[in-house]
């Protein structure tokens, strides 16, 4: 494993058109990202891939898009409005401020280093909130989703109905959420605004139990199945101290970044506690009928939730990898195909017309399958490197015999061999290279 630094891939990241800083050429606005052409892709990719294990590939699981801004009683009923906060605690000597429970130690500043300079904590609401037509008062008060779980536990009845699903079964959405964190960092891990992957699935209370332990080891093997290390990844369960009020037990999927373990996804069951919660405050009935039993009652909830972005920036830190080829250092982006902005890379050896319009056709030709890029700047050598920095799986060269031969050269990013093969069978051929990754 090639140990990677935060500098080191956030650099990479804005050198290959990952990810820029947002508002860049205004000085930039902290916490807040831009994915650039490979970064949409990868994003892409892994939404893809989460949506196909969740909901394409299931008959249990069906999908929703709920509204970012939703009636601030939602939120008063989740117990957002009172309690979605954390410990607040400025720094008088430099003003800087933190979470309390994030600072390793509670009597130095990270910032200045004064010691005993912290205020007493308050309690920091992390909702953003705005107003939703012309006038700006209270009535008129509404927040930006701080997650998409809600969205899902108020269509409980309409998805019930509309999709005739029963218990056990899921609702699941990816979408953006806003958070206004106290002290956002580590490049794209936490951000202020970001987007969310999340799966309710609702079972009979007295299935619970077996259905959480199912998804912990469901969610645990997606990352793995998309080729993140095993030693890279750990379940933790939560202490009782650390679960919320509504939860029956939770647990992590933890990712080892380069500052340690930390969430990349959290696995919970969180009993009736919204259904109820959203039935009380708006006077409706969102307990399940079950015809079989004649029985009415409120499903428990197991929520698997991941962030996408974070997702993401994990993916690319487990994929990068340094080695010396021939006293150089390369370096190497070891994607899965399936997460790969770029499957192929089309390489014609000269930028002379006869062998550009022989590139341009095979890339015709590969584009209606696969995610395709041209590239004719610098050396065959530099084009191959690039091509290895942002994970592309294959190189298709296509040189001066190819006038002649009428073949290419499929070259390997992770192993570097190389294969000629006939350009009527190219397709056919990387097809099969890809046969099960995709």
């Amino acid at each position: 494993m090639t140990d990677v630094t935060l500098d080191t891939i956030a650099n990479l990241a804005k050198k290959r058109g990952f990810v820029y800083p947002a508002s860049e050429i205004y000085g930039g606005l902290r916490s807040s990202w831009d994915y650039g052409p490979l970064g949409v892709e990868l994003l892409r990719n892994v939404r893809q891939a989460w949506w196909q294990a969740m909901v394409t590939g299931r008959d249990d699981i069906v999908g929703l898009d709920s509204a970012i801004i939703q009636a601030a009683e939602v939120w008063v009923a989740s117990g957002h409005v009172d309690s979605f906060t954390d410990p607040l605690v400025e720094c008088t000597s430099c003003n800087n401020r933190f979470r309390l429970d994030k600072l390793e130690d509670e009597h130095q500043c990270p910032n200045c280093g004064k010691r005993d300079s912290f205020t007493s904590p308050k309690q920091f609401n992390l909702m953003f909130k705005t107003f939703m037509g012309p006038v700006e008062d209270e009535g008129s008060t509404v927040f930006l989703r701080p997650e998409t779980a809600q969205g899902i536990f108020i269509n409980f009845a309409n998805v019930v109905r509309t999709a005739r699903m029963r218990p056990p079964f899921g609702i699941a959405q990816i979408g953006k959420s806003f958070r206004n964190e106290i002290t956002p960092g580590q490049f794209v891990f936490r951000t202020r605004e970001f987007e969310q992957m999340e799966m309710e699935f609702f079972v009979p209370p007295a299935e619970a139990e077996e259905w959480y332990r199912y998804w912990l080891e469901e969610r645990r093997n997606w990352y793995l199945s998309l080729g993140m290390k095993e030693e890279n990844l750990r379940l933790r369960a939560h202490e009782k101290d650390e679960l919320a009020h509504y939860a029956a037990g939770c647990s992590d999927v933890d990712y080892r970044f380069p500052w340690g373990w930390d969430e990349l996804e959290g696995i919970a069951n969180r009993t009736d506690f919204d259904l109820k919660a959203h039935a009380e405050r708006s006077g409706q009935d969102l307990r399940f009928y079950d015809q079989a039993t004649d029985e009415r009652y409120y499903p428990y909830v197991i929520e698997p939730a991941a962030g996408l972005t974070r997702s993401a920036f994990a993916f690319l830190l487990d994929a990068y990898h340094e080695e010396e080829v021939r006293g150089e250092t390369r370096v190497v982006l070891r994607l899965h195909p399936r997460l790969a902005p770029i499957k192929v890379a089309v390489l014609p050896l000269s930028k002379k017309p006869e062998l550009m319009e022989v590139a341009q056709q095979i890339a015709d030709d590969l584009r209606p399958h696969w995610n395709i890029e041209i590239d004719v700047t610098q050396s065959i050598g530099r084009r191959y490197r690039r091509q290895d920095e942002i994970g592309t799986p294959y190189a298709v060269t296509v040189d001066f015999d190819s006038l002649e031969d009428q073949a290419v050269t499929v070259r390997d990013r992770d192993t570097m061999e190389q294969e000629r093969v006939p350009m009527a069978g190219l397709v056919d051929h990387l097809t099969g290279r890809f046969a099960g990754l995709l």
